[in-house]
Order: structure tokens, then sequence, then C-alpha cells
């Protein structure tokens, strides 16, 4: 290289300059910028699969205190599954640069009179659920959101059978006519979680 010859890349190029040419990252939205009605929808979503998982809990934990343990065991994994559904939504918006806020859950029923009371709560739970993801699905339909559609199509199915699992143990309460201990065998027998929801789409920080 002669003396005096401009050195080759950034090395006499002003730094004002070199700034304006290096590249920028896209931020994900904030939480002042408008979204669709699906992103709006999911939002609210997420603090329903907590609160879902807060009154699981609470169930749980009556059944626990009246030394029903299977009952309590399955309520208690449950509690969890809502939690991993409520994290999957959590980060299905992070993956698709929406700001997300992690709410508070409100108040849950801790006091009942009876064990199939908790039951019969459960399945109305589970029903609701199934409305507010068929009104998600709907909204990324009207709004062609193809990808949003795809994703609630695995909440479309586990919620089939949620609400199945749910209208058996309450026709199981039904059918013992009291007899907590044949409730309690037939939930060992049946309803214990195999953990089986390997397909389902990644939660923040790891499904427990």
């Amino acid at each position: 290289m002669r003396s005096g010859s401009p050195a080759p890349g950034w090395k006499n190029v002003e730094p004002e300059a070199y700034i304006e040419c290096m590249p920028t990252t896209t931020k994900k939205q904030n939480s002042q910028q408008p979204r669709s009605k699906f992103y709006e929808l999911l939002q609210g979503q997420v603090h329903n699969e907590f609160h879902a998982s807060q009154q699981y809990t609470a169930l749980a934990v009556w059944f626990d205190n009246e030394d029903l343990p299977e009952l309590a065991k399955f309520f208690y994994a449950q509690a969890v599954e809502e939690r991993n559904h409520a994290m999957a939504l959590v980060q299905y918006m992070m993956d698709t640069d929406h700001h997300v806020t992690i709410p508070s859950t409100g108040e849950v029923r801790n006091e009942f009179t009876s064990a199939k009371e908790l039951a019969e709560l459960a399945l109305e739970q589970e029903k609701e659920v199934t409305s507010d993801i068929k009104t998600l699905t709907k909204a990324a339909r009207s709004e062609d959101d193809f990808l949003g559609e795809q994703f609630m199509q695995w909440f479309l199915q586990e919620q089939v059978e949620e609400v199945a699992t749910m209208s058996t143990l309450v026709n199981v309460f039904e059918r013992a006519n009291g007899n907590l201990f044949e409730v309690e065998r037939f939930v060992h027998k049946h309803l214990q979680s195999d953990d089986a929801d390997d397909d389902m789409p990644e939660v923040a920080g790891g499904k427990l």
C-alpha cells in the first residue's frame, strides 16, 4: 500500500457514519402499541389459565386436608398443567414479538360442603376455558392469523380431553353415592397423570 492511501475498511470513516450503518434490531411490541383482538384475548387467557391453576390448587388442598390423597394428587397435577398452559401462551406471545403482562389471578373458592361440589366446579371451569379457547380460535381466523389459529389447535384438542375427564369424575361421584373410597380407587386407577403432554407447545421457562 502506498504512503498516504486511505486504509481499507472502516478505519478512516467518521464514527457518526459508522454508527448510522450499523444494523438495528427490531424491538418487541411495547405495552402502548395497539394489538389485534386475538392478542388481546390471548393476554386475557394468560390470566384465565393462571386463575384455573390457583383454583385447582385450592381444590387439591381441600382434598388433602380431608385425607383423600388420590383426589389431592390429581388436582395438584391439574394445577401444574394449567400453569404450563399459561406459560405456553406467554412463550407464544414472546415468540411473536408481543408484549406480555403477567397478571394477578383474583379470588378462588376455598369453601365447600361436599367433595362432589369440587368436581362440579372443576367441570364448569373446564367448560369456561373451552369457550375461551373457541373464542380465541375464531378471533385468529377472522383476522387471517393462520399461525395463531394453528397454535390454538392443540388447546382445542386438550379441552376435549379435559371436559371429558371432569365429566367422568362428576359421574363417578354420583354413582359412588357418598362412598369417597370408591372415588379414590377410581381416580388412582384411571385418572392419574401419565405426563402425556409431550406434544404441547413450548413452555416459557420449561414445562413443570
